[in-house]
């Protein structure tokens, strides 16, 4: 399998991440496999929420210096993709994270989750924080990032109070990933 370099300016940290029958790896949002899957993100988001409630990354968005940006793939064959954008030193968001439809139920979007968490504490960060949308069609995110140990906060990074809007956190110090990728399952209040 071609592993795929970061893109300039990238910053430091894992890569790749291998797990079974999928790897994960760094990409640009404008590769081939990034746009299929950008492109069916952008038109789901659109579909399930108002303009004014989309706050999914275009390209652009996602090509900027403080985003790092990848691909899960099976063989040759993209599934999911994700990024994480640099907030401040210590913080960072979740963006468009996204799991094409005949791929989940699989673990994907756990595979994923779980490789930019790692990303985000070998950037230095402790706090990673996200918004979704709080309507039914995002209630399996919730219930993924509430798995992980994600809670409700405010909403963060200039986003205004929305009703549409779910805003999760995670304290990084709080969570560790166990040598084999999983996520410790602890006692959390269900999320809708």
């Amino acid at each position: 399998m071609a592993r795929i370099s970061p893109p300039t300016g990238a910053f430091p940290g894992p890569t790749e991440t291998r797990l079974t029958g999928f790897s994960i790896r760094a990409d640009r949002p404008g590769s081939p496999a990034a746009r299929g899957l950008l492109a069916r993100h952008l038109a789901t988001m659109r579909a399930q929420s108002p303009p004014e409630a989309v706050h999914a990354l275009d390209e652009a968005g996602l090509s900027g210096p403080d985003v790092r940006f990848v691909v899960l793939w099976e063989g040759d064959l993209p599934l999911a993709m994700g990024a994480l954008k640099r907030l401040s030193d210590t913080g960072g968001e979740l963006k468009s994270m996204h799991v094409a439809a005949e791929a989940r139920g699989r673990g994907a979007g756990a595979a994923m989750l779980r490789h930019l968490l790692a990303l985000a504490a070998d950037m230095g960060m402790s706090r990673v924080s996200l918004e979704t949308g709080s309507s039914a069609d995002f209630a399996p995110a919730r219930r993924l990032y509430a798995r992980h140990g994600f809670t409700p906060c405010a909403p963060f990074a200039g986003y205004a109070p929305d009703p549409r809007s779910s805003f999760m956190s995670l304290e990084l110090g709080q969570v560790s990933l166990e040598p084999n990728g999983q996520s410790p399952q602890k006692s959390r209040p269900a999320v809708p």
